[in-house]
């Protein structure tokens, strides 16, 4: 329900009454701060959720885990809707509260309270960046972390899928998540701890279904990571190369490739050729001669080989949707689409014809390439009306126009009543009723087929 200002103000004094001073704020320029998220880097949804439409009632900011269960007792409680939110890099809408209510805001929930030999517990709310620091410090990788490294625990596994660390561990569904602590919002005020696959419907699923207080993921042993650039005059011979890395010795953990409108803009840490097809790469050292050999071989040129750590997170960040962002703060109207299948390397000219100035973003995986999909924007139907060609062609979609949880769904479905009782978590995100067509569903397994590789 969207509470007025008198009832915001009374549920905002009875959680500081039960949780203390500091948990539950009515301030206006909080409340529309914590809002929204990154979904302006859909047209589509810049233009259905600008910021203000959609606004909470109060902003709630635990400390400790046990407000989190003790808080959703009182919103189960008051019939007060719930949306979760982690540092708010989400690009789908996921952290907008159609219906009012709270937004719990975890990100005071930032400790890192273990580190073992293959795996690190932290809160919710602590960000990639200090736990990555943390287990590197201890001799030890994690296994994948989003291009937006700033991002919380909590928001990566909730709200993301993939990143860096991808090639070799699959997605935040294959493993990554060890263990979750998960409050839910069913009046009984305590949390519970869900390992291994149970674990699933809580992945990617926007909160729908609980929310994560403290996460166990998987860590590596850590191993010499080296930011490698190379560039090519063809977009073709590039892919080439891109295509065999698969078979080296040790994979790497990233391996983008953008063609050259999306190069341009790039905010790279040597210059860049924005006339050549760009491969980048976070290469193991021991393979970083049999790459440029196979660079050389392929037609092209080993730009810059740089050998910190902190040069492979820059790299990083020009990974996944990051181009894309990239060019659109340069003023240029376009869109784009999460896409995967082996069209992208088979047959990338054939899939530039569905859009107008069509362009490729690929990222690599052992089961073959993801990527994104960027072309200009006209219209939300133009957009839509391109899906069933690219289909065609053996793409698969994942929709970053809409909200709708499309990951897990089954699982979502079948956990939700019972951790979410009354539906008051993240409302209008869950399609409880069944009524939006399973091809959302379908798409994503497209996306993530386990096809060979050659």
């Amino acid at each position: 329900m969207i509470l007025n200002p008198e009832g915001a103000a009374a549920f905002a004094d009875l959680v500081t009454r039960e949780l203390g001073d500091g948990v539950a704020s009515t301030d206006p320029a909080l409340i529309q701060k914590c809002s929204s998220d990154w979904s302006r880097m859909s047209p589509i949804l810049q233009e259905k959720l600008p910021p203000g439409r959609y606004n909470a009632d109060l902003v709630v900011r635990p400390t400790t885990p046990e407000q989190v269960p003790a808080f959703l007792k009182l919103a189960y409680e008051h019939d007060v809707p719930v949306v979760p939110r982690g540092a708010g890099t989400g690009n789908y809408g996921q952290a907008t509260p159609f219906t009012g209510g709270a937004v719990l805001d975890l990100r005071g929930l930032d400790a890192i309270t273990e580190i073992g030999d293959d795996f690190v517990i932290a809160q919710a709310g602590a960000k990639l960046t200090a736990i990555d620091s943390a287990v590197r410090a201890q001799g030890q990788d994690l296994w994948m972390f989003p291009s937006t490294k700033g991002s919380t625990i909590g928001g990566f596994v909730a709200g993301g899928s993939a990143g860096t660390g991808t090639v070799e561990r699959g997605t935040t569904a294959d493993g990554f998540v060890a263990a979750m602590t998960i409050a839910p919002c069913d009046g009984s005020g305590r949390s519970f701890r869900v390992e291994g696959a149970d674990t699933i419907p809580y992945i990617h699923t926007y909160g729908v279904t609980g929310i994560a207080t403290e996460l166990t993921v998987r860590t590596d042993p850590a191993r010499h990571w080296v930011a490698v650039y190379a560039a090519f005059a063809d977009y073709g011979q590039a892919i080439a190369v891109h295509r065999t890395l698969p078979d080296l010795p040790v994979l790497p953990r990233l391996a983008s490739l953008d063609e050259p409108g999306l190069v341009a803009t790039l905010p790279a840490p040597i210059e860049l050729d924005p006339t050549r097809t760009s491969l980048r790469m976070i290469l193991e050292a021991s393979t970083v001669e049999e790459v440029s050999r196979r660079v050389v071989a392929g037609g092209g040129e080993v730009v810059a080989v740089i050998d910190d750590y902190a040069a492979t997170d820059t790299l990083s960040s020009m990974s996944y949707n990051h181009p894309v962002y990239f060019l659109q703060q340069s003023g240029y109207p376009c869109f784009h689409l999460e896409v995967g299948g082996r069209a992208l390397w088979d047959s990338p000219e054939l899939i530039r014809t569905v859009y107008p100035n069509a362009m490729v973003h690929v990222e690599l995986r052992t089961m073959g390439p993801l990527g994104m999909y960027v072309a200009d924007y006209e219209s939300e139907d133009q957009v839509l009306g391109g899906f069933a060609a690219l289909e065609e062609l053996g793409v698969g979609i994942h929709s970053p126009h809409q909200w709708l949880v499309d990951r897990h769904v089954a699982e979502a479905l079948a956990t939700a009543p019972i951790t979410d009782p009354k539906g008051l978590l993240n409302q209008l995100k869950l399609d409880r009723d069944g009524v939006i067509p399973a091809r959302i569903d379908t798409r994503n397994e497209a996306l993530v087929a386990r096809t060979p590789v050659r």
